[in-house]
């Protein structure tokens, strides 16, 4: 019987970058059974996976959730190494693509450390219990992983801070991450008192921007740009967009300084 032969693709090489791997609302878009002018454009930033960023520190790539479209977003984007993984929350839209790190695990050589808050890791052992099986499950691959839990202090990661941001969604209590200068803030509509001065001095705000109407969980276009003008980065690059939005017509409409990401958009990290 023959051997089988693994040859690795040499990884991207992401330092001291962060690529949108995902830009989309829950369903993505184009929408299923939808047929609206945005979910049949021919423009490739309308076509959205659901939102993930990826970014390459100093000590390694960090993944930031695994999304339903794991797997496409990382062949799309030649990433085939992972060091880290850390957690907004746990919907499924931003979660559910866990059993996706089984072939970088096997290209780790070992598990990967999983940062998270109480709540994301309960989803993640209820979710992926046979993750936790003892013995393990016999047969397939499992999503190894070691789990960190955080909370709002600061800690090292990948040869740099991150501080958590205490984000409101709706009714749930949600992370986003300070990173240096840039500060990644996706699934909110309300952002506490006590999380404005962690977002003085950036260089970067990646927000949440849903559509034009206003949304229970999400910002609108217009409370994004108020948020984006208080905030006053140098760029603010706004995500987790749904079909309403158009590309093209949208981001011609929005004041100096705030534009819409796209699925693959590279940002440098200051």
């Amino acid at each position: 019987m023959t051997a089988r032969h693994h040859t690795f693709i040499p990884p991207r090489d992401l330092r001291g970058q962060l690529v949108f791997l995902g830009t989309g609302t829950s369903v993505g878009v184009p929408v299923v059974g939808c047929g609206c002018t945005v979910c049949a454009s021919d423009d490739s930033r309308n076509q959205r996976t659901r939102t993930s960023v990826a970014l390459g520190l100093p000590e390694g790539t960090l993944l930031i959730d695994t999304t339903p479209d794991l797997r496409a977003q990382l062949l799309r984007e030649g990433i085939g190494l992972i060091d880290a993984v850390l957690y907004t929350h746990d919907h499924v839209d931003h979660l559910y693509g866990l059993d996706d790190i089984r072939p970088l695990c096997f290209r780790k050589g070992g598990p990967l450390p999983v940062y998270c808050e109480p709540r994301v890791e309960s989803r993640i052992r209820k979710a992926f219990d046979y993750a936790f099986e003892v013995p393990a499950v016999v047969g397939g691959g499992l999503p190894k992983m070691v789990l960190h839990a955080i909370g709002a202090e600061p800690f090292d990661l990948l040869g740099v801070t991150v501080t958590p941001l205490r984000l409101r969604h709706g009714i749930f209590d949600v992370l986003g991450f300070r990173f240096g200068k840039v500060a990644y803030c996706t699934d909110t509509n309300e952002i506490p008192e006590s999380t404005w001065p962690l977002l003085e001095g950036l260089d970067i705000l990646i927000l949440d921007c849903l559509r034009a109407a206003r949304h229970p969980t999400h910002f609108s276009i217009d409370e994004a740009v108020a948020i984006a003008q208080r905030v006053a980065a140098r760029r603010t690059v706004l995500v987790h967009m749904s079909h309403e939005i158009d590309h093209a017509a949208v981001a011609a409409e929005l004041p100096p300084g705030i534009e819409l990401a796209w699925d693959g958009l590279v940002v440098p990290l200051s």
